[in-house]
């Protein structure tokens, strides 16, 4: 049912007073009348939370009242719903979360980690419940795309998605393939400018994208959540003579997340891939994130926009408190859990699709030859094979583009050159977004 001639303030609890919790204090502040005129009614904070009290957080908080133990939130008859910032898959986060849930206390969240591992669980609260689970700002900052896939493309069977989904990690790549500069430079330099964490791993390594990608892909094809399938591979071994290789071919490189369903089963990986010159993945640079949609009635969407950062997030979690205003929100997962399907992760193996392989070899004679032999043995036909002196390494860098073939081919290659004393390092392999 929709209210939307609710007069009372919707009355907020704020746990968690980082980045995006001092966002939303200033957007609520900020477009209190337009916000209010929207959503039927004021949306005031009530009560805040957070783990150190005297912190100063550029926002006034004094006119909130400071709760120690949030747990308390949960059964408080003068807050309306709790809006949860602090992050992490367990703990406190996720005690909340079923806490509010359990008795009937709508719940905002942008924590995609705990939704990864736990969303079918807390779906399952929701719905028994009757209250809203929204998470808008858990996936791509302030990209409306967990509202597009819910409700504006409900109606379409989606053939497969994906997409940017980290922005530190294309901020990384974006800049070397700019600049020319070594991936630890660029990383050093986006933690001084606050791009990325000071443990960065997280991020770079893949996992972040993966906590989304496995958001995307349940609602995307109604099945279960499944972050354990999501084969995940970071951008740790990218260097910079993959990404002007990649130029000459006609490709830039992209931390791609990607999800697509089929009857050979549920396929999830996070991996770099080359992104040809004329797909518009190619030319989202810097920070921002994008997702594709592919739709047998609507075609492929494509959202695009600020993925981080207090101003985009907090605009997600302020737009889900406005549906919980007006009342305006279904199943989490866009169905009830029980409709869900248990789909079998895909054999990657069985794959169709071209790659890119890099090798660091040593420079004597044969090692072109050794190199083929196992990509023919191995059935992998070679589109072309680059070979280029290594500046200032010892050892000279082969580069091979292969025609479109099975994947368990390209990884039978790399077991057939395994323990060669031709190999200076370990080969790596990106695939190539068709």
């Amino acid at each position: 049912m929709t209210n939307l001639h609710r007069h009372a303030p919707l009355r907020v609890a704020l746990v968690g007073l980082g980045t995006v919790g001092g966002g939303v204090i200033r957007l609520l502040q900020t477009n209190a009348d337009l916000i209010a005129r929207r959503a039927g009614c004021p949306i005031q904070i009530v009560a805040i939370s957070a783990r150190d009290r005297n912190k100063d957080r550029g926002v006034d908080l004094s006119p909130y009242e400071w709760v120690d133990d949030m747990t308390t939130l949960a059964t408080r008859d003068d807050i309306d719903v709790v809006v949860e910032l602090i992050g992490g898959a367990d703990g406190p986060a996720l005690t909340l979360a079923r806490q509010c849930l359990s008795v009937g206390k709508p719940f905002v969240t942008a924590n995609k980690a705990m939704l990864a591992h736990h969303g079918l669980d807390l779906a399952g609260l929701a719905e028994k419940a009757g209250v809203a689970l929204k998470y808008e700002a858990a996936v791509a900052g302030g990209i409306p795309v967990i509202k597009g896939m819910r409700e504006g493309a409900a109606a379409n069977e989606i053939a497969r998605v994906y997409g940017i989904l980290n922005g530190t990690c294309n901020y990384i790549l974006t800049t070397m393939e700019k600049e020319g500069r070594g991936f630890d430079e660029v990383l050093k330099e986006a933690q001084e400018l606050g791009y990325a964490e000071a443990d960065p791993s997280f991020d770079i390594d893949g996992v972040d994208a993966a906590h989304k990608l496995t958001i995307l892909a349940s609602l995307a094809f109604g099945t279960e959540l499944d972050f354990d399938a999501v084969a995940i591979t970071g951008i740790r071994h990218v260097i910079a003579a993959d990404i002007a290789e990649a130029a000459a071919l006609g490709y830039r490189i992209r931390l791609v997340g990607m999800a697509e369903n089929g009857p050979e089963g549920l396929f999830q990986r996070v991996h770099p891939m080359l992104v040809p010159l004329d797909h518009p993945l190619a030319h989202v640079d810097g920070s921002l994130n994008a997702v594709v949609a592919e739709g047998n009635f609507v075609g492929r969407l494509f959202f695009q926009g600020r993925g981080a950062g207090d101003g985009p997030t907090a605009s997600a979690v302020v737009a889900d408190l406005i549906d919980v205003a007006r009342d305006e929100y279904g199943d989490a997962l866009a169905m009830p859990v029980a409709a869900l399907a248990q789909q079998k992760p895909a054999d990657a193996g069985k794959r169709v699709g071209r790659a890119y392989l890099r090798f660091k070899v040593q420079d004597r004679p044969g090692v072109l030859a050794e190199i083929a032999a196992a990509t023919r043995d191995a059935g992998v036909s070679i589109e072309s094979m680059i070979q280029r002196g290594a500046s200032q390494t010892d050892g000279v860098l082969v580069a091979i583009v292969t025609h479109a073939g099975e994947e368990r081919c390209v990884r039978e290659t790399l077991d057939r050159l395994a323990g060669s004393d031709s190999l200076l390092q370990t080969p790596v392999v990106m695939h190539i977004l068709d």
